[in-house]
């Protein structure tokens, strides 16, 4: 687990103050779960378990956490904010699975969920606080694209979800 910190801080994912706490605390670890937890919001996980079994666990601590650029969708996104934000990005990421499942729980901030145009998005009915949950991504779902189910639960902070409107270019054209 520290090998894989320092490769973080190495890449830019985590300064060296954050570094320095989150080795002090997998050195201070006693179970499998409270070292997950330090890399959770760096998109890693302990060894062992398979793609189908695999658990991605985001919970604010140090800071606001945002899942995004290019990575590997699991089957199920676990989300949880207290006071911070957390955002999870989905338009640069992999996803082999039909059907993700997110569970968002936010205190008094929010958790924002960005899909590519063509995913379905859908509010599980057994969310609660659904008047806190606003879902933007009402785009035509494309069939073969992923089925993203969140089960909200915001107390007094707001799930927001939205879908790209358009494609945007990586490099505009020059004028003229």
């Amino acid at each position: 687990m520290a090998e894989r910190l320092r490769s973080a801080a190495g890449d830019g994912r985590i300064d060296l103050v954050e570094l320095d706490e989150r080795l002090g605390l997998a050195y201070g670890a006693r179970t499998y779960r409270e070292l997950d937890e330090l890399v959770a919001d760096l998109g890693e996980r302990l060894g062992g378990a398979g793609p189908d079994t695999e658990v991605l666990r985001l919970k604010t601590r140090l800071g606001s956490i945002e899942q995004s650029g290019q990575w590997t969708v699991p089957r199920r996104i676990v989300a949880e904010c207290t006071m911070l934000n957390i955002t999870i990005d989905f338009t640069q990421a992999v996803c082999v699975h039909r059907d993700v499942t997110v569970e968002a729980v936010c205190g008094s901030d929010s958790i924002r969920l960005i899909v590519p145009r063509g995913w379905a998005v859908r509010v599980d009915a057994s969310s609660t606080n659904t008047a806190h949950i606003v879902n933007k991504a009402a785009g035509q779902p494309d069939l073969a694209a992923p089925t993203v189910t969140v089960v909200g639960h915001p107390r007094s902070g707001r799930i927001r979800i939205k879908q790209l409107r358009r494609d945007s270019p990586a490099v505009l054209p020059l004028p003229g």
